[in-house]
């Protein structure tokens, strides 16, 4: 049985959460594990399987609503105890420093860049995999 690592997509857009697991694929790249998607459409379910435990990266939807991801971002870096590395999906370049703000281990535009994504993804995957070694 391969490891599987948990991805946590968060965006009020199912087109959004589509490019995203489009993007990864079943794995996104050979050194990390097989991603299983955990899709959230609301804030309070991002914070529920927050506290349920599992989740290996998250990625917020910069431009979700009602709250986006960076706002998402900020609160749970504050509130969720050991909280997975954040892969932020932003607007524009020239949000980069919201990013920042909000504390996202990683950025990326939307639309979502396949190649782009999936190195993103693998990198926060493989420092998630060395900070529980």
């Amino acid at each position: 049985m391969q490891p599987t690592a948990t991805v946590l997509v968060y965006s009020d857009d199912s087109n959004t959460r589509e490019q995203v697991r489009l993007a990864a694929g079943r794995r996104p790249a050979p050194d990390v594990p097989f991603v299983e998607f955990l899709e959230c459409a609301t804030p309070a379910a991002v914070l529920r399987e927050l506290d349920r435990g599992g989740v290996d990266v998250c990625v917020l939807d910069g431009e979700a609503v009602p709250m986006g991801g960076m706002g998402m971002c900020r609160q749970i870096k504050d509130e969720v105890f050991n909280c997975p590395p954040v892969l932020l999906l932003i607007g524009r370049p020239q949000d980069a420093w919201l990013a920042t703000w909000s504390r996202a281990d990683a950025a990326v535009t939307l639309p979502v860049d396949p190649v782009e994504f999936a190195s993103a993804l693998a990198s926060l995957l493989r420092q998630g995999r060395l900070q529980s070694a």
